[in-house]
């Protein structure tokens, strides 16, 4: 997935994602856009304004001010049709692509202006929760490889305005996010997201370790026969297959939340709520509000995948993973993070 130029060596043999849509995203017809949290999760100013003074904006609005100020040139090449890239791509449109590198290769520095540049900026902060979690999401504003925000990619697939269809992708090393206005009902974060880190996984240094912590305390508060569950054969791999949903029927590998006692589902519920905790809250409750219309926490999978080099008294994790009907968070902690995941309505 990583352009030449980049320090990500590990990572250049893997492509961009694109999975056939007769695998991915069978979002239900009539689906519509979530408006609370399940039980698992607790519950502008004119532009001339100074910076520190203005009040946030929703994404959304930022998104078609955005546009509003492109020119009839920059359009061009920045805003593409909804569909674009479907007849190429078994019916996926390059939207719902994951990519780890600007989309198109178009840089941001190199085709917006500075005052446009800080409308993106601030979409980018707006789907974040908050500070802490846009320091997540650029990694401490390093952005990997692509190693500052102007090297990062910023597209709008669509029109944003009235009641038209958009999706703003931004894109960088190591990173997939976008914004639709809920566009596409009944797929969280408006399709597939991609996020990691360069830091080794198990290193304070990386800003999703946490992650991998909070997960790792669900571990350690199985008993021994439900570890023995939880370890999952093999590795869940990085490719299309690995964030596709899996036939109504199908196992899944890990321990259900089904199979945890009250204790262990609270710290279960704790977890998805750290998970989710970069992201602003309205993505949070359509992505709980998903798990529930699929059938609830109880069909969700914690699956721990070893490392090969783990040792008897110190087991470290090449994967982890949860699954459920049409949820996947595939996170790769070794030998850094590369984290995949697709959530939908099925």
């Amino acid at each position: 997935m990583c352009e030449r130029e980049t320090v990500c060596a590990d990572c250049e043999t893997i492509e961009d994602l694109q999975v056939p849509r007769r695998e991915f995203l069978r979002v239900a017809a009539g689906s519509t856009a979530a408006v609370a949290a399940s039980g698992a999760i607790a519950g502008a100013d004119d532009a001339k304004a100074p910076a520190e003074k203005r009040k946030p904006k929703p994404a959304e609005a930022l998104i078609r001010e955005l546009y509003e100020t492109l020119s009839a040139e920059q359009k061009k090449t920045l805003v593409l049709p909804w569909n674009h890239g479907a007849d190429k791509q078994g019916g996926m449109p390059a939207r719902h692509g994951m990519y780890n590198r600007p989309f198109a290769g178009q840089k941001i520095g190199e085709h917006y202006t500075k005052a446009q540049q800080e409308l993106i900026d601030r979409t980018l902060h707006a789907i974040c929760a908050d500070e802490e979690g846009y320091i997540k999401i650029t990694r401490n504003r390093r952005f990997d490889a692509s190693k500052a925000f102007e090297n990062c990619g910023s597209h709008i697939f669509g029109e944003p305005s009235d009641d038209n269809k958009f999706a703003w992708l931004f894109t960088s090393h190591h990173l997939t996010v976008r914004c639709d206005g809920n566009s596409q009902p009944g797929a969280a974060f408006g399709g597939p997201m991609y996020y990691g880190h360069t830091a080794q996984g198990y290193s304070s240094g990386n800003v999703y370790f946490y992650q991998t912590q909070r997960v790792q305390t669900l571990f350690d508060a199985l008993d021994a026969k439900q570890r023995k569950g939880a370890i999952a054969p093999d590795s869940p791999g990085e490719q299309a297959a690995s964030v596709s949903f899996r036939p109504e029927g199908e196992p899944r590998p890990g321990i259900a939340y089904a199979d945890l006692s009250k204790d262990q589902r609270s710290l279960a519920e704790s977890v998805m709520r750290d998970i989710l905790a970069p992201f602003r809250k309205e993505d949070a409750d359509e992505v709980m509000q998903i798990v529930k219309q699929n059938g609830g926490m109880e069909k969700i999978h914690f699956g721990y995948h070893k490392d090969s080099s783990s040792k008897e008294d110190e087991i470290r994790w090449h994967f982890w993973r949860l699954e459920g009907p049409g949820f996947v968070w595939n996170f790769r902690v070794l030998p850094h993070v590369h984290c995949y995941v697709n959530i939908a309505a099925v």
